[in-house]
């Protein structure tokens, strides 16, 4: 049979039915101790862990705990295994890592030159593309105005090109004017619709 035991408050020992007293605070938390010495000691407010007597003391100062000091951890030693990477193959590893740092030195210098020539060549391919002169595109385009090149006017009027191939810009009463300005390449006129 399983005799249902209790924990003393204050000391941690067992308390066996029809033992201990039953203390509740005025804050209605309840204490079960096991004796009236217990019970007098946390009235005065002593700290537990300061009584050799009690659970509290021994655990915290490592009393009675024979059995855990038999078990002792297996250090774990790391083994490190060479694999085989994404783009290099074991035999290639393994060469590499055999190498003589003279010759790995070498290598690395040679790719770091390889690179700088590369910076150098294309700097010099910039240099020789700034140095020439600028396509003969840009001075065949056809010449704007100061107003065409900022675009809308600040009134939103809007731009549109007619059969005749001159650039009106509608007024500012809408779509449908009696008059819009018509810019050619030299003179500003006013056409009548």
């Amino acid at each position: 049979m399983v005799v249902k035991t209790e924990t003393c408050s204050f000391s941690g020992l067992r308390i066996y039915p029809g033992h201990g007293i039953q203390f509740v605070r005025g804050d209605s938390k309840g204490f079960k101790f096991i004796s009236r010495k217990v019970k007098s000691l946390f009235t005065q407010r002593l700290n537990p862990r300061k009584l050799a007597w009690t659970v509290l003391y021994r655990r915290m100062h490592k009393k009675g705990t024979l059995e855990d000091t038999t078990k002792k951890k297996a250090r774990k030693v790391n083994k490190s295994a060479v694999k085989a990477v994404a783009g290099a193959s074991l035999d290639v590893i393994k060469a590499k890592r055999n190498q003589k740092p003279e010759v790995r030195a070498a290598a690395r210098e040679a790719a770091l030159r390889e690179v700088k020539e590369r910076a150098k060549a294309k700097q010099q391919a910039k240099k020789v593309e700034k140095s020439k002169p600028a396509p003969a595109a840009k001075a065949a385009a056809p010449k704007q105005s100061k107003a065409m090149a900022k675009g809308p006017a600040k009134g939103g009027a809007k731009l549109f090109i007619s059969s005749h191939g001159k650039v009106h810009e509608v007024g500012p009463c809408g779509p449908d004017p009696l008059w819009t300005l018509c810019w050619t390449q030299s003179s500003h006129c006013q056409e009548p619709r």
